[in-house]
């Protein structure tokens, strides 16, 4: 572990003297690639850094036990210190494991209603609204890219952009169908029904990561439709674009402005051919994404919200809480924890 650390700091070193040299601070893109690289190792480096005070001050303490004077106070403060270090060994472990290289970055989000028609759409509204709350809850914002509204509520599709701080690490684990158990407003027996709506989450592609060839998109410019508030259906503003090899279209119409609504649909594109990218790579090593808990399956069934019990439950890890009513307010913290806190357990473990 120790040597692990240290190269971490000589590392951490060799990017603070990169960051100060002329010809790096003139390259915009340079500079900021080294500056992530150096704050994706900052909380090892800062850890290591209290881990050394830690082992020196130990080292005082039990030197001191040899006086009588203080042997008292000497070892208590060794109890003290020990315990501290065995709590900073813990969370250096954890800090140490592989990272996902996605994790610092913002999200796109696309939910749909799936299985049980009007209700299924019902419920992807109830969703988009949970994350939509949970987002206020930790700082992050939120932009819609495109929405299909459902004919009795909610949406057949809606795809929004999440941007904070390390919103990946957390959203990932919520790719996957999401079941609901309720009595839908339209059931006049008072029967509980069951319906889906599914939750892809995709990381946001940067030009690193993945680098599109305009050349092989056609660009098609209609006029906005449905819910855009004045002016939506007066100017050819909304963008259609096709990627020719792999067919992928994607759609922006939430701006007014053509230009504006050509950026969000060129970044989306991005971000959905840097997901396939990913996904072929890890076929092709014949690994479920290490990130992920479950099968890796996007149809897979993750999570059912059960109304009539107040319950929601995450299969993946037979996590339960009776606080449905929270949860869709946006209190997904207890779930997302307990998530991560079995995937770090089973990295730990020498799982994949």
């Amino acid at each position: 572990m120790i040597e692990r650390l240290e190269k971490i700091e000589e590392k951490y070193h060799e990017l603070e003297k990169e960051l100060m040299n002329p010809e790096v601070l003139s390259n915009i893109k340079k500079a900021t690639e080294i500056s992530k690289e150096q704050s994706s190792l900052r909380e090892a480096y800062e850890h290591f850094q209290t881990y050394k005070k830690v082992l020196s001050d130990l080292d005082e303490a039990k030197e001191m036990l040899k006086d009588p004077e203080l042997g008292e106070f000497a070892h208590e403060e060794v109890e003290r210190l020990t315990a501290v270090k065995e709590q900073l060994e813990s969370e250096i472990e954890i800090l140490l494991l592989p990272k996902d290289p996605n994790d610092g970055k913002n999200v796109i989000v696309e939910i749909r209603g799936a299985a049980g028609g009007d209700e299924g759409n019902i419920f992807a509204g109830d969703l988009f609204r949970m994350y939509t709350r949970y987002a206020e809850k930790e700082g992050w914002k939120i932009e819609l890219n495109e929405e299909t509204p459902g004919e009795a509520g909610g949406y057949a599709l809606v795809s929004f952009m999440v941007k904070g701080d390390n919103v990946y690490s957390r959203l990932k684990y919520e790719s996957g169908a999401h079941r609901v158990q309720r009595v839908p407003a339209t059931e006049t027996q008072g029967r509980v029904h069951t319906s889906t709506a599914t939750v892809l989450v995709m990381p946001e592609a940067e030009e690193v990561d993945f680098e599109l060839d305009m050349n092989e998109v056609r660009i098609d410019i209609t006029r906005s439709s449905g819910n855009g508030g004045q002016g939506v259906n007066t100017t050819d503003s909304a963008v259609r674009l096709t990627h020719i090899p792999t067919g992928v279209v994607v759609y922006s119409q939430t701006e007014r402005s053509q230009i504006k609504n050509k950026e969000k649909a060129i970044k989306i594109l991005q971000t959905r051919l840097y997901d396939m990218k990913m996904q072929e790579r890890e076929k092709e090593l014949g690994q479920e994404r290490r990130s992920k808990i479950g099968t890796g399956d996007r149809s897979e069934k993750i999570r059912t919200y059960n109304y009539p019990q107040n319950r929601v439950t995450d299969h993946r890890i037979g996590f339960t809480t009776n606080t449905l009513d929270r949860v869709m307010e946006g209190d997904l913290g207890k779930i997302i924890d307990a998530l991560i806190a079995e995937d770090q357990a089973r990295k730990l473990r020498g799982e994949e």
